[in-house]
């Protein structure tokens, strides 16, 4: 298996969370209540792998599986191809078959990017809407941005110890995350995290799901993004969560390359 998440990259003109999820709009503004337990990925037959296997474009996997997911939510499933990815892949430096430019991407860019040029995804070049970030050390705010918007797309710094679990755990000491719990010893990852239980949170990886312990995001999960999607959100009726007009002004400022 193959990662390839660049270092966090911060762009100040990306927000937070909070800034959509709690403004006053007109006739007022409740955020809609956030369960316990969330996930809608059985509305998903398969996970395509996209390369992953062989090449680190975790990053665009990470897209194309998100883009999966909302529109089988609505059913309007669109699903990403080899090629597809590759050509997403190819966008940040990748030349195939010339492996010292295989070198991954970071987050925020593939995000800016899918804001602004998109990426095809299914036969259609997929925009997404808008992003914010999210503070990964909040389980309150992960929880939201899956609830209210379906998918938080994350980066970790896996540990070698990774490579040998079926369940992403990590020893219950900071003191522990040493030798092969080390921070990163393995390499950045981009996932979407599609659900999450008390106990955890469930991402898409490698082309299955994966499930990871709060314990383990606390110590490996490094960022994590809201994604905005119209018609995900049209389509399950989450759509008044979101300030929809300050989102637009800070994605246009974001596009314009505002610093």
């Amino acid at each position: 298996m193959r990662l390839g998440k660049l270092p966090r990259r911060e762009k100040s003109r990306v927000k937070p969370l909070v800034r959509y999820m709690s403004a006053t709009v007109s006739g007022g503004f409740a955020p809609p209540p956030v369960p316990a337990s969330y996930e809608r990925a059985d509305v998903v037959a398969s996970w395509p792998m996209l390369d992953n296997d062989t090449i680190g474009d975790c990053t665009i996997a990470a897209v194309g599986h998100a883009v999966q997911l909302w529109t089988a939510t609505v059913e309007r499933t669109r699903v990403m191809t080899d090629a597809e990815a590759l050509a997403g892949y190819e966008a940040f430096g990748y030349v195939p078959n010339e492996p010292d430019t295989d070198r991954g991407a970071n987050a925020v860019d593939v995000l800016t990017r899918w804001n602004g040029a998109g990426f095809a995804c299914g036969g259609v070049t997929d925009m997404l809407s808008g992003f914010c970030t999210i503070d990964p050390t909040q389980q309150g705010e992960v929880r939201a941005g899956v609830a209210w918007l379906g998918v938080v797309y994350a980066g970790l710094e896996l540990p070698i110890a990774a490579q040998r679990m079926d369940v992403w755990d990590a020893p219950a000491s900071d003191a522990d995350l040493i030798g092969d719990y080390e921070l990163g010893s393995w390499g950045g990852h981009a996932v979407p995290i599609v659900g999450y239980a008390p106990d955890g949170v469930v991402c898409v990886t490698w082309g299955a799901l994966k499930q990871i312990t709060w314990r383990f995001w606390s110590a490996y999960a490094s960022e994590a993004y809201g994604l905005l999607s119209r018609d995900f959100v049209a389509g399950t009726g989450s759509a008044a969560a979101v300030d929809w007009q300050q989102l637009a002004a800070d994605m246009q400022d974001l596009r314009e390359g505002i610093a």
